[in-house]
């Protein structure tokens, strides 16, 4: 590609130093629609009591207060280009609020997934997530660095299913610019069991199309004692039945981790870790008079080993743990997950979310 033809999108370290003709916008409550030259315009808004000896221009409207019930739209982009970096803090119940995004005027969302779980935070409780896709920064800093192209347009949106107002900070950084043909739309589905089915399996993903698997996040809540992760995760690609392609050797080997995420004094227990492209950033244990279950965040990106399949994916997990006479025993655990990935198409009919009750940290 010469450097003329270069579009901004996909920057590295590689082509950083590129110039190209793509422009620059932000979206943000000062900023509501991206427009050039309309930040900070904001006369009315969440600050603009604290701003009342300033004026215009003070961090008038940093934020938007979603009622119970309601949805409120982040941002409706027209052209051609891609997000590329998404900030956000939510207050309230993290599960609760569930971010969709639509391209080119689709009528079906292709992200669909609860704030905490896209962001790797399922539980509703804070830990630093340090990796390329998703930081999660202190005190509850949201980051998705996934690039989502558009061709048409873009519109994200926020629902509140809770019963309590809840206070948005975001930023949503994106550049207009071509899209090359061979760039597929970028997906996010969630899924919850609990409890999962006696010998049954968490399915993750079941699509057709084509596209590239891009990432896992895992939200896994023990309901029994003794380790886990012994089940093994499943791609079954295009024409693959009853056997996969890629068959795992264990939970947390997928996660890239081993032998039961266990720290080097091994008396210690688990070892939590964050790395570019996979952790176990989360280990909860049961604290106070009614913490009970052990419960854990894993991630794993798939960015420089992309899954790729031509017309269908199924993704699957079991939950093995063990019993006695070294038998392996099938799990009844409280297992939600978040598939991402890229496909040709926008906006796949998926399974529904469960309800808010569904959805609830228990």
């Amino acid at each position: 590609m010469a450097m003329s033809e270069f579009n901004g999108l996909g920057v590295n370290l590689g082509n950083l130093a590129r110039l190209s003709s793509a422009r620059t916008y932000s979206i943000s409550p000062e900023n509501p629609t991206g427009a050039t030259g309309a930040g900070g315009r904001a006369t009315v808004g969440t600050g603009a009591e604290a701003a009342r000896d300033l004026g215009q221009g003070w961090k008038i409207s940093p934020s938007v207060r979603i009622r119970p019930g309601a949805t409120h739209e982040l941002a409706s982009i027209q052209g051609a280009g891609a997000i590329q970096q998404i900030w956000l803090t939510p207050t309230g119940n993290w599960r609760q609020q569930i971010l969709r995004a639509y391209w080119d005027d689709h009528a079906d969302a292709s992200i669909e997934c609860p704030l905490a779980d896209f962001f790797g935070m399922g539980w509703c409780e804070y830990d630093p997530l340090n990796s390329l896709a998703i930081c999660v920064n202190p005190g509850s800093g949201f980051n998705s660095y996934w690039e989502m192209p558009f061709r048409k347009g873009a519109r994200l949106t926020v629902e509140n299913l809770s019963s309590e107002e809840v206070t948005l900070y975001y930023q949503i950084n994106y550049t207009l610019t071509d899209v090359e043909a061979d760039r597929g739309y970028f997906h996010a589905h969630f899924r919850r069991v609990n409890p999962l089915p006696y010998a049954d399996v968490h399915t993750l993903l079941d699509i057709e199309g084509q596209g590239h698997y891009v990432g896992t996040y895992m939200a896994w809540g023990s309901n029994n004692r003794g380790w886990w992760g012994e089940g093994e995760a499943k791609f079954y690609i295009d024409e693959d039945d009853d056997f996969p392609t890629i068959c795992g050797t264990g939970t947390e080997d997928y996660f890239c981790g081993s032998y039961c995420f266990l720290a080097k004094d091994r008396e210690q227990g688990y070892e939590a870790f964050t790395t570019a492209y996979a952790g176990l950033h989360q280990v909860i244990k049961p604290t106070g008079r009614f913490g009970s279950q052990q419960r854990f965040g894993m991630y794993r990106w798939h960015i420089p080993d992309p899954i790729r399949f031509d017309s269908r994916l199924r993704v699957t997990m079991q939950a093995l743990g063990w019993r006695n006479g070294q038998r392996y025993l099938p799990l009844q655990d409280d297992i939600a997950s978040v598939a991402y990935w890229y496909q040709r198409e926008p906006g796949k009919r998926l399974p529904a979310l469960p309800d808010a009750d569904g959805l609830e940290v228990i």
